[in-house]
């Protein structure tokens, strides 16, 4: 789950980390009014889940309220475009309206998972207000890393090191140890998978502040943050996904033209792969688990087939816990319900698996079975050209 930028700034601002003064704005009228109650030079900033807002237009300075008014006119409404939202871009419905502070530096703070140590990590650099991807591909040694127990927490030393490779010292030192100590805990507690401060400002006066902050979280954890879930942004979510979510489906859209439906995360992939391999593309990522009903077999193939990118659909289920049969069943009653105009294919094995295959031969749809992955990658490449 991802959050806005003004919001990800309330949640770290609770743990203690520094943030500039600022209101959210949805008409131009609450910008100017924002801007006059901060004191009249401002930033205004697009209200969207993605990157490179600045580049695509969708933050702007504003001398005073009048200018904030103007300049929150132009991005309310607009289209913001960016490497991060794709062609299709994302419709900007809020603005944060924020103080203008005198820059000194700008740097990156940033904590994540990693997955080779198993343990989370801190990474700061002196290269703040860039895209890290591309600071990490060109310029490796520039970015510094902690690891830090999650029980224990990023201790102090730790903090202060990665300050003293960034040239800090004196006050800006030690308010630079308090954020980024901070971040840590907001990271942990939040139950976060990223949290990310970029840039990081250090103003003329020695402050340090989260100018921007991202932060995503993990859906399984929600349950114990009600008021971060409460947070969500329907409207900047993929509508397939969000109608997925409604059913406990593990469902990820792609720009694929093949559909696939597949229980379990490990052979979703390997579906994916074997597809790419085959020369096709995948539309999805479909899980619909390891103890899949029928019912929730018919949602599964309906969202799939929603998807008007579509061209033909692979079915491609190993029974264990859940059944062929039963799967078979919920693959025909969608198909008869829906309509289904697109080639399937379907390959089934494990549990009740001739019954399964029973039930597809004696349905009187149009379903291409495949015996084995490679047969049935190949199958669905064809249908679909």
């Amino acid at each position: 789950m991802k959050v806005h930028e003004y919001q990800a700034k309330q949640i770290l601002a609770r743990y203690g980390v520094a943030i500039p003064r600022g209101k959210v704005a949805t008409t131009p009228a609450e910008a100017k009014a924002a801007a006059a109650e901060l004191g009249g030079k401002v930033v205004v900033k697009a209200q969207v889940h993605a990157g490179g807002r600045g580049k695509a237009g969708g933050v702007k300075l504003a001398a005073g309220p009048d200018e904030a008014l103007t300049v929150a006119g132009q991005i309310l409404g607009m289209t913001l475009v960016s490497k991060q939202t794709g062609p299709a871009g994302k419709i900007v419905h809020k603005v944060l309206v924020e103080e203008a502070l005198g820059i000194a530096r700008e740097l990156y703070l940033g904590v994540v998972l990693d997955r080779s140590a198993g343990l989370p990590v801190m990474m700061a650099s002196k290269f703040g207000g860039m895209e890290i991807e591309e600071v990490a591909a060109e310029h490796p040694e520039a970015i510094l890393k902690e690891h830090f127990s999650p029980l224990a927490g990023l201790q102090a030393f730790q903090a202060r090191k990665l300050g003293f490779a960034l040239d800090l010292s004196g006050d800006t030192l030690k308010k630079f140890v308090t954020l980024v100590t901070a971040l840590a805990r907001a990271y942990n507690e939040a139950d976060a998978t990223l949290a990310e401060i970029n840039p990081l400002l250090v103003t003329s006066g020695g402050d340090v502040l989260a100018l921007d902050a991202k932060m995503n979280f993990d859906d399984n954890a929600m349950a114990r943050h009600p008021e971060i879930a409460a947070m969500r942004d329907l409207d900047e979510e993929e509508p397939l996904e969000v109608e997925a979510s409604k059913f406990d489906l593990n469902y990820i859209k792609l720009d694929g033209t093949i559909g696939c439906m597949v229980n379990g995360a490990g052979l979703a992939m390997a579906t994916m792969d074997i597809i790419k391999h085959a020369g096709g593309a995948p539309a999805n990522f479909l899980d619909v688990g390891g103890g899949a009903s029928q019912e929730r077999v018919e949602n599964a193939f309906r969202i799939l087939l929603s998807d008007r990118a579509v061209k033909a659909v692979l079915i491609n289920i190993f029974g264990g816990i859940v059944r062929c049969d039963m799967i078979a069943a919920g693959v025909v009653a969608a198909a008869r319900n829906l309509d289904v105009k697109v080639p399937i294919v379907v390959r089934l094995e494990g549990t009740n698996v001739d019954e399964g295959k029973r039930i597809l031969a004696e349905s009187g749809l149009a379903l291409q079975p495949a015996d084995g992955m490679a047969d049935a990658a190949a199958k669905v490449v064809a249908a679909a050209r």
